[in-house]
């Protein structure tokens, strides 16, 4: 099933993704480990025990993988190009270990591209929550999408 042609992300439009995951301590070590991130926060309980949120907190660019992760099956598989930028990443809540990632995305804008006339740019807001409704992640994506075949396009 491919996902959304740039045709069909209006600018407003709200996706709450199916969806979720929870993210375990072996996701948080093996992402730290494969990015080469010793931050201790990550990777040492002890040191994190004496912390202000008492344990080790999960990756941020773990969760924010994984938020845009989350929505690719209902928005961009098949139908994307290439991811342009992310922006405006926050992380207003710590994620821990155990945790369940639900995702929104809200279609900001939409654009045509100048220079390839079968695509266009959509700007994305992605927003994670844990299991609680705590808003743990926000990024704005932009992408390039491709436009809907015509008819025409199907006989080449």
């Amino acid at each position: 099933m491919p996902g959304k042609y740039y045709e069909d992300l209006e600018p407003g439009m709200i996706i709450k993704h199916e969806l979720a995951r929870t993210i375990t301590e072996a996701d948080n070590v093996l992402f730290s480990s494969l990015t080469m991130n010793t931050q201790p926060l990550h990777i040492n309980e002890d040191f994190a025990a004496k912390t202000q949120f008492k344990q080790r907190i999960v990756n941020g660019l773990l969760t924010m993988s994984l938020v845009v992760g989350i929505s690719v099956n209902d928005l961009t598989i098949g139908t994307i190009i290439a991811n342009l930028g992310y922006e405006n990443v926050s992380h207003p809540a710590p994620v821990f270990h155990g945790d369940t990632i639900y995702v929104e995305t809200t279609v900001v804008s939409r654009r045509e591209s100048k220079s390839r006339p079968d695509t266009g740019v959509v700007t994305l807001k992605h927003i994670g929550r844990n299991q609680d409704d705590v808003v743990v992640c926000e990024v704005t994506r932009s992408a390039l999408f491709l436009k809907r075949p015509t008819d025409a396009d199907s006989e080449n």
